[in-house]
């Protein structure tokens, strides 16, 4: 079994793959102060709880874009389940994919793993649109290359930054709501977020379009509130919760296989 680990932002999740299946899936807060100790007893007992036994692990990988989170994810992966983990940046591992950007090294590894997923899944030219910390679109061409992207602010940061700079305006949660004029603050707050999103998202993908002289481009949506905004965005085709787990069994594979064919 192998176990995929994505460190955000905000969550970090862990993944146990059987084959192609999901075994179990799990997350905890991104503290950079939690040791390795900490989380290989959480995870134990989550192991347990699920059914997965901790000796099944036979392989890991990580993706990270919290540094200072990478010393204690390996630790875990040494420790508690007896596996050195592929760390997805490292010179060695291969993507199978050219990153055409001024400089490759700044982009973030949940990125580019899923880029990696969803080219292998839907072919290209792509769109991923990822809901997270970070609004995120990443551009991927019809040869798999990585392209380049944008990055916005994510829709939670957004009503954060809202209610913390505004004495009267409250935190509020961010839905749907059914007219774009607000006929009071919360639902004001709320259709400024969402539908100002929906056209961020519109006008960006038309002008991604036109930059690279596409008449249409595949978009694929993931991260938390991609289900939200799918409904109201027409050009998103694909909506996929697990990418980046997904990506990070590919990229596993693809190197487990190289290593074992180079051997």
């Amino acid at each position: 079994m192998l176990l995929a680990i994505d460190a955000g932002n905000t969550n970090i999740v862990f993944a146990v793959f059987d084959g192609d299946t999901i075994k179990g899936q799990w997350r905890c807060s991104t503290t950079t102060e939690r040791t390795a100790d900490e989380l290989g007893v959480w995870l134990h007992h989550l192991f347990t709880l699920a059914g997965v036994p901790v000796d099944a692990i036979t392989g890991a990988i990580i993706a990270t874009v919290v540094p200072a989170a990478e010393f204690s994810l390996k630790t875990l992966c040494r420790r508690y389940f007896d596996v050195e983990p592929m760390v997805v940046g490292d010179p060695e591992i291969d993507l199978d994919m050219k990153i055409v950007m001024d400089r490759p090294s700044e982009v973030g590894a949940d990125r580019l793993v899923n880029a990696v997923a969803a080219h292998a899944l839907f072919g290209g030219p792509l769109v991923v649109l990822d809901f997270g910390t970070a609004t995120t679109f990443d551009v991927v061409d019809s040869n798999g290359d990585y392209l380049g992207g944008v990055i916005a602010p994510g829709v939670n940061l957004s009503i954060k930054a809202l209610h913390m700079a505004a004495a009267q305006l409250p935190m509020v949660a961010i839905e749907a709501p059914r007219n774009v004029v607000g006929k009071n603050t919360v639902e004001a707050m709320q259709s400024g977020v969402y539908w100002g999103y929906v056209s961020m998202i519109e006008g960006l993908l038309a002008r991604i379009r036109k930059q690279q002289n596409l008449e249409h481009i595949k978009v694929v949506a993931t991260g938390g509130l991609a289900p939200l905004f799918t409904k109201a965005v027409d050009e998103i085709e694909h909506l996929h919760g697990d990418l980046t787990m997904l990506g990070l069994l590919m990229i596993y594979r693809r190197n487990s296989n190289k290593t074992a064919n180079q051997a």
